[in-house]
């Protein structure tokens, strides 16, 4: 019986060496795809800067281009008065033949 629990006890022993020599290959591979991720995280990271700092511009201009419209819009006047105006007297002025 000794002997078995020996031989049971060895090939649990190989299982488990075999496991943990294996393991090693994960970490290093692991590690690997760990830093080329970072790599990756840090370029996506300096490309959405730059796209923040070119939406920050655009709203900028979206703002000035808004204050320009509204200044145009208050200085605008409105002209069916003015086309009213010109009827009536072209009705009552105009040369009849």
């Amino acid at each position: 019986m000794k002997k078995l629990w020996k031989i049971l006890l060895g090939i649990g022993a190989l299982i488990v060496g075999i496991l943990a020599f294996s393991s090693k290959g994960g970490k290093k591979k692991f590690k690997k795809d760990l830093k080329e991720n970072k790599k990756k995280v840090n370029a996506v990271k300096v490309k959405s800067k730059k796209i923040e700092i070119a939406k920050k511009k655009s709203k900028k201009k979206i703002a000035i281009m808004e204050k320009k419209i509204k200044v145009l819009k208050r200085k605008k006047r409105p002209t069916a008065k003015a086309k009213k105006e010109l009827k009536e007297f072209k009705k009552k002025f105009r040369k009849r033949k």
